[in-house]
């Protein structure tokens, strides 16, 4: 999301790459035009989880399982990751690769809708203390009060895709007719995270754009 392209290109380039498994599965996604998480938005994640060592994650938007296996390789033996994925096509990519990295039992992977599983965590008391939200942009704001409610004090909630290639931060008018409602829910949920008692949260310009959220 940096404008300069020549900063991004540098920062790319000192970005390791990861065991030569997990770069297979992200350039198979990347010839399949399947959206995961973008290289320096990978890094931050990494970072966030080596300082937070959270053992209970949960994921919304699986895609085809690659940011749930970065989460995996960079938590303790004891880190539990759950991911939801609506797709049948990519939930069946997610658990070949996740079966593929090694994960599978520290993975869970469940096919269905991210609202109804949210309600189904926040009806039973299940809580996290780490939750990556990278789907639909428009239903960020309708999940956050199930989220909110599953997320422990102290927690860290990590949204991607929150600036969506620049547009979040245009005026309506100047953004595609298609894309309004999306538009204007991610500006409603970031002054949502930004202006909540319930959260202190930075919104950075990294990848396409991400918040991070402390559950107070």
């Amino acid at each position: 999301m940096i404008s300069n392209k020549r900063t991004a290109d540098y920062i790319d380039s000192l970005i390791p790459g990861n065991r030569e498994e997990i770069e297979k599965i992200r350039a198979e996604a990347a010839a399949a035009d399947m959206p995961v998480i973008r290289r320096d938005g990978e890094q931050l994640l990494k970072s966030i989880l080596k300082m937070k060592k959270p053992e209970k994650i949960f994921e919304i938007g699986t895609c085809v399982g690659y940011s749930a296996i970065i989460m995996a390789e960079y938590t303790g033996e004891n880190a539990r990751i759950s991911t939801i994925e609506i797709g049948r096509n990519d939930y069946e990519a997610a658990l070949e690769n996740i079966k593929r990295a090694g994960y599978e039992n520290k993975i869970r992977c469940y096919l269905g809708d991210a609202g109804d599983k949210l309600k189904e965590y926040a009806g039973s008391g299940e809580k996290f203390d780490f939750i990556f939200m990278d789907a639909a942009k428009a239903q960020y704001i309708n999940w956050l009060p199930d989220v909110t409610k599953i997320l422990l004090p102290g927690g860290v909630l990590l949204s991607d895709n929150v600036l969506h290639d620049g547009d979040t931060i245009e005026s309506r008018f100047a953004v595609e007719r298609r894309d309004r409602t999306t538009h204007s829910r991610l500006r409603e949920y970031l002054y949502e995270l930004t202006h909540s008692d319930d959260y202190v949260t930075s919104v950075l310009n990294v990848a396409d754009g991400m918040s991070i959220s402390v559950r107070q």
